[in-house]
């Protein structure tokens, strides 16, 4: 059913992952020589790899919503959805941390991935609750 709590979870963690597009990673007052911080913002749309992976999180935890009537497929969804949050994490701090020389003050769009891996476990969880219910047997029928 769409009203189920991790209905909400899913999306929240989508939610998190869209928001990306206005809130940067980080800013800064100085402009700084690396192609992507020049204008003084740190945000997804500064290199491809942050833009597909977040879209793609986003995208799969928005669809796996509606796959309330095949909760292994998605299970599985969501451990993608996850999976390529935590790649575009990992690849934006690796280009944020690639010049020494860079300033920033992190901005919102920072602690977003990390809401996003919070409420897409709980979705997990709550998934794997009425996966384990339709199994058993204390279930009316």
């Amino acid at each position: 059913m769409i009203q189920r709590v991790q209905t909400i979870f899913l999306f929240l963690a989508a939610a998190a992952a869209f928001s990306l597009f206005k809130l940067p990673f980080a800013t800064s007052d100085q402009a700084v020589q690396a192609s992507f911080f020049e204008d003084k913002v740190y945000d997804i749309q500064d290199h491809i790899a942050l833009l597909s992976l977040f879209i793609g999180a986003g995208t799969l935890a928005l669809l796996s919503i509606f796959l309330f009537n095949n909760r292994k497929l998605q299970m599985i969804m969501t451990r993608i959805a996850l999976l390529a949050n935590v790649a575009g994490l990992l690849v934006a701090a690796f280009f944020f941390t690639d010049d020494p020389n860079k300033t920033g003050e992190a901005g919102l769009g920072v602690y977003l991935p990390v809401a996003f891996v919070i409420f897409g476990l709980l979705a997990l969880r709550f998934i794997r609750k009425d996966e384990n219910l339709v199994k058993s047997m204390d279930r009316l029928r």
